[in-house]
């Protein structure tokens, strides 16, 4: 039988940095730079209510999202496992958490070894524990999830990490949560899942996630921005730069995850998480200058048509208008973003990039190719 394991903490230390915030929250922008930094603070308390006290599995939970929803869920007096492969450490000390609240949270969580492939082990591993509820965070395949389901026939709710990605191709946006999906999209392996859970008659909630951004953030999102800033580099932009996209913060995510435990409301229900507003491209680019305390970039459009890039992403964004409307989740649940972009991406740049850590180095190869053909005027 599989066993649960307390974890050892993996500590770290940490120094509060400096920062400046704006009151730029979307699509308008100031031209003024602001370069004086004005001390830096975490915005509001990370703690959000939810239901009564359940035992909850985290599918995954050692990375981005699962970090900061597994504070939530202990914060709450939710007993935690994480169901995770083990090769990256079960906790770690987040950037601005004290040593008292790290030691707190690494003595509550609970860990359980396995590969979620293999479909075996997880019947046998999750049917001798039990569980009311599974977040799960890391699904990408139908076939993933049928075993977990199979284990836990008193499952409460199965909470699931959907993606905005799954919309079909719209002439009218935001995307809405009954707009049509794609089937040969990426993701269509978490349309598959929803569909699974539908069909399965289990109590269900997903969540679809246009772009996510903060602290820890593993995409190259912000910090693809914040290397060339740093670098003092002048930033490609595919086409005009006025394409409109989205982007959320990762502990509004984390909170929305915990509005729907227990909430009859999200039943067998969709919700879009992201941020309140949109940005263009360029919008962007200006937006992580002001949170990170830098000059107003230098853009460079270029036509991506007339390069080939290989197999290399000279942009970390999907060349297309692509948003989508957070009405619902703020109606029927009565969530809301906390961070505006400009607050959201200093959030993410003191807590991480700013601190010297990020999670890929600078490549600029495709910036090269770009600005030198710029530079001879081809």
């Amino acid at each position: 039988m599989a066993r649960l394991v307390a974890p050892q903490q993996n500590q770290f230390s940490f120094s509060p940095l400096a920062s400046s915030l704006s009151d730029f929250s979307g699509t308008r922008l100031q031209t003024q730079i602001q370069l004086k930094r004005k001390p830096w603070q975490p915005k509001g308390a990370f703690y959000v209510s939810a239901s009564s006290t359940k035992k909850i599995l985290i599918m995954g939970g050692t990375r981005f999202i699962g970090v900061f929803l597994s504070r939530l869920l202990v914060t709450e007096g939710h007993q935690v496992t994480l169901f995770t492969r083990g090769k990256a450490p079960i906790t770690q000390q987040l950037p601005g958490e004290s040593d008292s609240d790290f030691a707190d949270f690494s003595s509550k969580i609970l860990h359980l070894k396995g590969d979620r492939k293999d479909f075996d082990f997880v019947k046998s591993s999750l049917s001798a524990e039990g569980f009311d509820v599974v977040y799960d965070i890391n699904g990408r395949e139908a076939n993933e999830v049928e075993p977990i389901l199979d284990a836990l026939p008193n499952l409460e709710q199965y909470i699931y990490c959907s993606s905005a990605g799954v919309y079909l191709k719209t002439d009218l946006p935001p995307h809405f949560e009954t707009d049509a999906v794609d089937p040969k999209s990426r993701h269509k392996g978490k349309l598959e899942t929803e569909s699974l859970l539908e069909s399965k008659g289990v109590n269900w909630t997903s969540l679809r996630p246009v772009y996510i951004y903060g602290p820890l953030n593993y995409n190259p999102v912000e910090e693809w921005f914040f290397h060339r800033l740093k670098a003092g580099r002048p930033i490609p932009v595919p086409n005009s730069g006025i394409q409109i996209t989205q982007l959320g913060h990762v502990k509004d995510l984390a909170k929305a995850f915990v509005l729907v435990l227990g909430n009859d409301k999200a039943s067998k229900q969709v919700f879009n998480i992201s941020g309140e507003k949109y940005v263009t491209f360029d919008g962007l680019a200006r937006a992580c200058a002001k949170a990170g305390g830098f000059p107003e970039p230098e853009i460079v459009h270029y036509n991506p048509k007339e390069f080939d890039f290989g197999k290399k992403k000279a942009f970390p964004f999907r060349d297309q208008h692509f948003f989508a409307s957070i009405e619902k989740a703020k109606s029927v649940l009565g969530w809301k973003p906390e961070f505006d972009l400009v607050q959201g991406l200093a959030d993410s740049y003191n807590l991480d990039f700013g601190r010297g850590t990020y999670r890929k180095e600078a490549d600029f190869e495709t910036d090269d190719i770009i600005l030198g053909k710029k530079l001879v005027g081809v």
